[in-house]
């Protein structure tokens, strides 16, 4: 079992920059495929970005690429959503979601542990 805590939310001009945390329990956190998905309101919760247990594989939505940068940290037990050229479409609750087991993935029913969220909210 894992746990995932959210933060670094909060309230952004269009055009700025917030990087969020997701620090996670357990041991085996580097062995997890880690990812970061968004509900709008009135939305599906839609894949943003995704990152393999090494580092060496990484995948982003197209509406991201370019300036949104997932990374982690194994020696902490963190990952990261760093988002730049924020943009009021951006505005979500951001998830942090982990699976522990295969490969990376966009498909959001794939993965089996997830965080409470975190608002992120982007300003014109």
């Amino acid at each position: 079992q894992v746990q995932l805590v959210e933060s670094g939310g909060g309230l952004v001009q269009a055009g700025g920059s917030l990087r969020l945390s997701c620090a996670a329990s357990g041991r085996a956190f580097s062995t997890y495929v880690m990812a970061w998905f968004r509900q709008a309101p009135g939305k599906e919760r839609e894949f943003v970005a995704t990152i393999s247990w090494s580092d060496a594989a990484t995948d982003y939505a197209d509406s991201v690429k370019g300036r949104f940068t997932i990374s982690r940290d194994n020696t902490r037990n963190t990952a990261y959503l760093q988002m730049n050229s924020l943009k009021p479409e951006d505005t979500a609750i951001y998830y942090c979601a982990a699976r522990n087991y295969g490969g990376i993935t966009t498909s959001r029913s794939t993965y089996n542990f997830w965080g409470r969220g975190t608002q992120v909210t982007v300003s014109s």
